[in-house]
C-alpha cells in the first residue's frame, strides 16, 4: 500500500509549465519562486547547459547586478 500510494504522489509531480526545467515550487499568489540569489553561478551553468564565463563560486544575485540582467529568465534567453 505504501509503494502505490508513493508512486501515485511521484506520477502527480510534473512541471506546470511549457519548456520549464525541473519542478520549481510556487508563493502563495500561484507565481512561480525567484531562484535565490545566492546560488552558484556554476550551478546554474551546469543546470542550463551554458558558460557565463565567470568563476563557478560567483553568486547569481552579484553576476546579475554585475551585468545589469534584472532576472534569471532574462539571462537564459540571452545566452542561449
Amino acid at each position: 500500500m505504501y509503494l502505490n500510494n508513493l508512486k501515485t504522489n511521484n506520477m502527480a509531480i510534473k512541471n506546470d509549465a511549457p519548456g520549464m526545467k525541473g519542478q520549481r515550487s510556487r508563493n502563495d499568489g500561484g507565481e512561480l519562486r525567484h531562484k535565490r540569489s545566492d546560488t552558484h553561478v556554476g550551478t546554474v551553468e551546469k543546470q542550463y547547459g551554458i558558460d557565463l564565463g565567470v568563476r563557478s563560486d560567483m553568486k547569481l544575485g552579484t553576476f546579475l547586478e554585475k551585468n545589469k540582467i534584472p532576472s534569471l529568465n532574462d539571462l537564459i534567453r540571452k545566452n542561449k
